[in-house]
């Protein structure tokens, strides 16, 4: 039986079920059924392996579910599942939420052109993975997304790192490099993801 999402739960954000999907699916692909059932049920939501969610969720489900990774495995390799979780989105993104025009238009503008124009597409929907935080963009150089109060924070945000880079190598440069910063702005967190395509 399908555990009950409730997309209201104490005023949270909601945000796209990828975060949750991939990540089971990269437990499942590296390191089996069990251990995947292992994390969600240590992050109290055993139900969601089998049964994924397609709608909107709360957004204190991924973060649950990111830091019950971390919990369950070594560091490492939690590193690297979110790493890998967070390429599967970006991939989910590209085949089944970019139109093949979009696509085309990116990779036949210059470079930088290209990275802006996908920036500014990203914080367009940045309702899919913001939540209750607040993104911001730069489109002068050095490109940048920020997110104050990111609700799906994981050590060096290692999962928003992969989805930003795997989008802007994909579709833009592959020598496409994104890198994270934790700052403090009037007493609250900003996570700033700096993308260089050159």
């Amino acid at each position: 039986m399908t555990m009950p999402i409730d997309l209201a739960a104490g005023g949270a954000g909601v945000v796209g079920p990828n975060a949750v999907v991939q990540l089971g699916l990269a437990l499942q692909d590296h390191y089996g059924p069990q251990t995947a059932q292992a994390v969600f049920s240590r992050s109290g939501y055993p139900d969601l392996v089998d049964h994924p969610p397609d709608v909107m969720i709360n957004e204190t489900i991924p973060a649950s579910l990111m830091a019950g990774l971390w919990a369950t495995l070594q560091a490492e390799d939690a590193h690297a599942i979110a790493l890998e979780a967070g390429r599967r989105t970006a991939d989910y993104v590209i085949a089944h939420r970019i139109p093949r025009a979009a696509k085309c238009a990116l990779a036949c503008a210059p470079k930088a052109l290209g990275a802006r124009l996908l920036l500014k597409s990203i914080h367009r929907n940045a309702w899919t993975f913001c939540g209750s935080g607040v993104c911001t963009i730069r489109t002068s150089p050095p490109l940048a997304l920020l997110l104050r109060e990111n609700p799906i924070r994981t050590p060096g945000c290692v999962w928003h790192v992969a989805v930003l880079e795997r989008l802007f190598y994909r579709l833009v440069s592959s020598h496409a490099q994104v890198t994270h910063h934790a700052l403090q702005v009037e007493n609250c967190l900003v996570d700033r993801f700096e993308i260089a395509v050159a």
